[in-house]
């Protein structure tokens, strides 16, 4: 067993990357305003995906180099696009993810600073984390966090199925009118994460067998990855069901604002577990977007990183701090001088990573079926199925939302 867990890693850091604005907001949000009506979508949106976030691992594993590698075999514009689509998009990510972090940490360490200033505090202790203690200290920083927040879930899901005297609907629903549908859009564009944690995905198995003393092999990555996939669906399923059972009967929604919204998470915790779990259920929520702020400040980075020794062929020695850096003055240009409302960065983060998703599933897809991966890690019959209904429903849904703007 301890050698197991020992072997398990870039599928942890998946989903402490998943598990976070997908999870606490999104999903939760969805339970508040529409029940268990949009538990389809959840679904959905996990098979609808799977084929393109495995293809990551099983693609590095077998191979030895990244997604990013594989996208410049592929044409040096697949890289290119990557690139732009990175660069236009890793800031707003990064707002979304620290602005509820620091919305968490205002609620649980107190408002006596702002959520702005809780922001700066936050960015800056992952970009010490992160080039301090590297890959390893956030491979086992991140057992322990998804440990901790699974268990404290499925116990508030079951105290809170266990107190409700309210009759559960499982009727689904579809969604009716723009602000609908736009909420469907965002809930499926970051659930159970955006498709491009994929290249991440793939660059932390490379960063893991650089790290083990034991060879990696795509079955084991596979099954890496399986285990977190899974853990964000049973997550997924209990936010839901956390939202559903105790704030859609009150009638109540969500606060765009992150601190309140943050207070109203964690009080709906403690109105299934007791008020004597606030403090272990803030902690767990504060942990669980620390860790999406820590992966993402690592991700982002480490990819446009790559990105730019791929395509210049040259290598750049502090390319990665540089990024870093980068990324953090960008955040904090976003928050102190254009928009600082969650609900409002959030919204336009997922949005955005939706409307994306079918130039990553492609991309994916084509580079794992191609002669530049083992045949024998080719995708069975089943998930050539899969992934060709996946990239006509991406492709249909994004075209079919933009054409209603």
């Amino acid at each position: 067993m301890k050698r197991f867990i020992q072997k398990l890693g870039p599928g942890l850091l998946f989903a402490g990357a998943a598990i976070g604005v997908s999870h606490l907001v999104q999903s939760t949000r969805s339970g508040a305003d529409f029940g268990f009506g949009f538990l389809w979508a959840l679904l959905l949106i996990h098979l609808v995906k799977y084929p393109f976030f495995q293809y990551g691992p099983r693609y590095a594993s077998a191979t030895g180099e990244s997604l990013l590698e594989g996208y410049r075999k592929l044409g040096k514009g697949v890289l290119i696009l990557y690139g732009v689509l990175t660069f236009l998009t890793m800031f707003t990510i990064q707002a979304a993810v620290t602005i509820v972090t620091a919305g968490i940490a205002t609620s649980l360490f107190g408002d006596f600073i702002s959520v702005k200033i809780w922001s700066v505090v936050i960015l800056s202790i992952c970009f010490v984390i992160l080039n301090v203690g590297k890959y390893r200290f956030l491979d086992v920083m991140m057992k322990v966090i998804i440990i901790t927040l699974t268990l404290t879930t499925l116990i508030a899901t079951g105290m809170a199925v266990y107190n409700s005297s309210e009759a559960v609907s499982f009727t689904q629903h579809l969604p009716e009118g723009s602000l609908e549908i736009t909420f469907l859009i965002a809930f499926m564009g970051w659930m159970p994460a955006p498709l491009d944690i994929s290249v991440w995905h793939s660059l932390w198995t490379i960063e893991k067998q650089k790290t083990s003393i034991e060879t990696s092999n795509p079955k084991t990555a596979v099954l890496d990855f399986n285990i977190g996939y899974i853990g964000t669906i049973i997550l997924g399923v209990s936010f839901v069901g956390l939202g559903a059972l105790i704030m859609h009967p009150t009638g109540n929604s969500f606060s765009t604002s992150a601190g309140t919204f943050s207070v109203q998470l964690i009080e709906m915790y403690t109105h299934s577990l007791g008020n004597w779990a606030y403090i272990i259920i803030g902690i767990a929520a504060f942990t669980t977007m620390f860790s999406t702020s820590l992966t993402t400040l690592d991700a982002s980075p480490r990819s446009i990183h790559k990105t730019t020794e791929l395509l210049f062929e040259k290598s750049f020695k502090n390319g990665y701090l540089i990024w870093s850096i980068g990324l953090i003055l960008g955040t904090l240009s976003i928050y102190f001088f254009f928009l600082s409302e969650m609900g409002s960065l959030v919204k336009i983060a997922t949005i955005i990573s939706f409307i994306t998703a079918p130039f990553y599933a492609l991309s994916n897809y084509i580079l794992i079926s191609s002669k530049h991966t083992p045949k024998a890690w080719h995708p069975s019959k089943l998930m050539h199925v899969i992934s060709g209904f996946g990239i006509l429903f991406l492709i249909g849904f994004s075209v079919w939302y933009l054409t209603i703007l």
